[in-house]
């Protein structure tokens, strides 16, 4: 005799909130606006301080390219930051201030130092004038440069989004990761092979990082990495691992292929757009469905439950 199945006597719980609103409201920053501006800020950050360490180690070519891609990167992520302000005046305005408890705040005075920086090494570079100066203002922009990866994953960390939020620890390795990656990338379709040896390192270990970070993303934050996995941020991030990892392999014949070098450096920057389009796009989707905020809720609940009756429990 077969064992009876057992029917399951209450249906799944179905969560919504007043007027089936969502519970939080969307990001309202634009698209492509903001993804842009995350992936230009990271790739620029990279850049500036691949040119420092390939100044300091007298690879001109591969300074010379990091430079003009963090002035580049940086002007073009103010560009697309004040787009999305909709009035320059508004990016002056978070600059009147500054609050070291805003991840905005910060932010904002980071990404200006940054862009002057990058803007007069690369003045420098291009024309020969000021050397020094322009060498003084590159090692700047090196400096500022991994808070120039890392500070937009804060950024958005910070807001009452799901899967940003219960994100915060992984997101600044993904992002730092994918930075590398994207600058790694630009110097290997730019620099003759005989200097790429540092791009090449740096794009290995951003990919390795950035592959262990997604992996964490999509398994390791409970129900909040759901929104990492399914629809179009679970497509777009699964096109970024794979570009990364093609990216990696690639580039290992990069010291002795240009052809392959190339190849490397477009994986990587087409995995970076895919990896910050990808999750805007998961934080977006956790916004929307209430579970994403009524399930965390009740199990951190509970365990606050449990823990105070435990000792009462066991006494």
């Amino acid at each position: 005799m077969s064992p009876r199945r057992e029917r399951a006597m209450v249906e799944p719980a179905e969560f919504r909130s007043y007027y089936g609103r969502p519970i939080l409201k969307e990001p309202a920053w634009k698209q492509p606006d903001v993804p842009l501006y995350l992936f230009l800020g990271g790739a620029a950050g990279a850049s500036a301080s691949l040119a420092a360490l390939a100044d300091a180690t007298g690879r001109p070519e591969l300074a010379k390219a990091g430079r003009l891609a963090a002035s580049g990167g940086s002007i073009a992520s103010v560009v697309a930051l004040i787009h999305d302000l909709g009035k320059p005046a508004r990016f002056l305005n978070m600059l009147r201030v500054l609050k070291p408890t805003s991840p905005l705040s910060v932010g904002s005075w980071i990404l200006s130092p940054f862009s002057g920086l990058a803007a007069g090494a690369a003045f420098s570079t291009l024309t020969g004038r000021f050397p020094r100066l322009g060498r003084l203002a590159g090692a700047g922009a090196g400096v500022l440069g991994p808070a120039m990866c890392t500070y937009t994953a804060v950024l958005l960390a910070d807001t009452a989004t799901p899967s940003w939020h219960e994100a915060h620890g992984t997101l600044p390795v993904l992002f730092a990761g994918s930075a590398l990656t994207s600058g790694a990338g630009i110097a290997l379709l730019a620099v003759p092979r005989k200097e790429n040896g540092p791009a090449v390192r740096a794009g290995l270990a951003g990919a390795a990082a950035e592959l262990a970070a997604e992996h964490h993303l999509e398994t390791g934050l409970g129900l909040a990495s759901e929104p990492y996995r399914t629809g179009r941020a679970g497509r777009l991030l699964k096109a970024a691992k794979a570009l990364t990892a093609a990216g990696a392999a690639l580039s290992l014949a990069a010291r002795k292929n240009r052809a392959a070098g190339v190849a490397a450096g477009a994986a990587y920057l087409a995995s970076g757009l895919c990896t910050r389009f990808g999750v805007y796009a998961a934080g977006v989707e956790s916004a929307k469905d209430p579970k994403y905020v009524v399930v965390p809720q009740r199990e951190r609940l509970a365990q606050r439950e449990a823990v105070r009756e435990g000792p009462l429990e066991g006494s």
